[in-house]
């Protein structure tokens, strides 16, 4: 996927001003996630030096079809705290 392939969307998103910084993100957090080793949000979040809920937004992007369609697992550790896996999807991967 190329930057200009990367297509978000959202009621407050602004191709001019959010483009690039989502397709770094989404990068990122698939460059860490791509080896399917369970983290949690606050994990990704330090490797990625992005927001829990950006990482967050972006591990749901990888699930979506123009994002790849790969497999996001999610696994409850405790007290409201989940890990999560990606597996990806070998025809796009």
């Amino acid at each position: 996927m190329t930057q200009e392939e990367l297509r978000f969307d959202g009621e407050t998103y602004d191709p001019d001003r959010d483009r690039e910084r989502l397709s770094r993100q989404l990068y990122a957090v698939l460059d860490v996630m791509k080896d399917g080793i369970w983290r949690t949000l606050p994990d990704l979040a330090n490797a990625t030096q992005s927001p829990e809920a950006s990482v967050s937004a972006r591990l749901r992007d990888l699930r979506k079809p123009r994002f790849g369609s790969h497999t996001v697992e999610r696994q409850y550790l405790r007290k409201g705290l989940f890990q999560y896996r990606l597996i990806l999807n070998e025809e796009v991967a």
